[in-house]
């Protein structure tokens, strides 16, 4: 069995929750990792990870709402570290995409809940798109491990991370024809990765175009499978176990 370890699992995109993880565990999927990116996601996924004993949570600010989250949404953050199924602090990071104009703030942000996971000892999940030295740079500062959430760099980039402690997050972004994440992963110990969909976002192919979910973690499983010429079974083993390095679960 599988776990997916990065979802946003919330009624804004299900209508239906227990269909969704119904079909997942059909699928050989039967833990999930719900990320949280604001004060309204993470107050829901309080509420799911005590409905759902199979689903976990990560709870954080993200950078795109660096503009409109308060101390208070902060103090929030910190209020719900201590429940056991919280493991995580994220989706948290820094975003240069559409501005870097926020771009200290967004390092603030980032900086003050990577405080927080080292003063709670809890593992991080990392947002970085575009901004792959100042994140590094930013993680440097903190005794803490974690993910790199949807990692698409370069070897070199990978390799910083690692050495870090830190794993790397694959989904379906590995399946794009276009994409080079594959040459740079099959350089990748497998001791090195963990699953997960984003979900809704970035579906695999051959279904790219449809609304991601948890089931799908088994499609970029097998895609993984091909590229290392390993079973199911043995990919399963290696990547809980890495899960179980990262993550109190």
């Amino acid at each position: 069995m599988f776990t997916d370890t990065h979802c946003h699992i919330f009624r804004e995109y299900y209508e239906d929750i227990d269909q969704v993880l119904n079909d997942a565990s059909l699928n050989l999927v039967n833990r999930y990792i719900n990320n949280g990116t604001d004060l309204k996601s993470n107050k829901e996924i309080l509420s799911l990870i005590n409905k759902y004993s199979n689903m976990y949570g990560a709870i954080g600010i993200h950078p795109e709402a660096v503009d409109t989250y308060t101390s208070t949404d902060l103090e929030e953050l910190k209020n719900n570290l201590n429940n056991s199924k919280v493991i995580a602090i994220g989706e948290i990071g820094l975003d240069y995409h559409y501005t870097k104009e926020n771009k200290l703030k967004q390092i603030e942000l980032f900086e003050a809940q990577l405080k927080l996971a080292q003063d709670y000892n809890l593992p991080v999940i990392v947002h970085s798109r575009e901004a792959t030295n100042d994140t590094i740079n930013c993680l440097k500062k903190y005794h803490i491990k974690g993910v790199i959430h949807s990692f698409s760099g370069s070897l070199e980039t990978a390799q910083i991370y690692l050495k870090m402690g830190f794993k790397l997050g694959i989904n379906g972004v590995i399946t794009f024809k276009n994409a080079n994440l594959k040459d740079v992963i099959k350089n990748i110990p497998l001791t090195s990765i963990i699953l997960e969909t984003d979900s809704p976002y970035l579906t695999p192919e051959p279904y790219r175009g449809t609304k991601n979910e948890p089931k799908r973690i088994l499609d970029i499983a097998k895609f993984l499978c091909d590229l290392y010429n390993i079973s199911l079974e043995e990919l399963a083993k290696i990547t809980n176990d890495n899960i179980k390095d990262i993550f109190n679960i």
